[in-house]
């Protein structure tokens, strides 16, 4: 009975290791899955506030399209607008122009000597 003994109290004694290092090794794991989710909440957190920032950016983006979009409006305009202006300056200097030499050979062919 003393070696069934023996063997009894070896299986106890590599029964009681292997628990130990099942223990061992769910601690390690445990650590492993604690490190991991704090991880993960960090990148989690991160890209929430990244979202938000590409929220707010295309928010301003959408505005300052908009904005250029009236500049590009306001700048056609005014072109057309100057254009327009340049033309109505041409044709009042051809109209002056020539009014003016019609005045001009008026007086020059008055024959009561208005130029005298």
């Amino acid at each position: 009975m003393s070696q069934q003994g023996a063997a009894l109290q070896n299986y106890n004694n590599e029964l009681v290791k292997c628990i130990e290092d099942l223990c061992t090794k769910r601690d390690e794991l445990q650590r492993q899955i604690m490190t991991e989710e704090e991880e993960k909440h960090k990148i989690e957190n991160e890209v929430r506030q990244a979202s938000e920032r590409l929220s707010k950016i295309n928010e301003n983006l959408a505005k300052k399209i908009t904005a250029r979009t009236e500049f590009d409006r306001t700048i056609s305009e005014t072109e057309a607008a100057y254009m327009k202006i340049l033309e109505s300056s041409q044709t009042l200097l051809n109209v002056l122009k020539r009014e003016s030499n019609s005045l001009r050979n008026k007086v020059d062919n008055d024959p009561h000597g208005l130029n005298a």
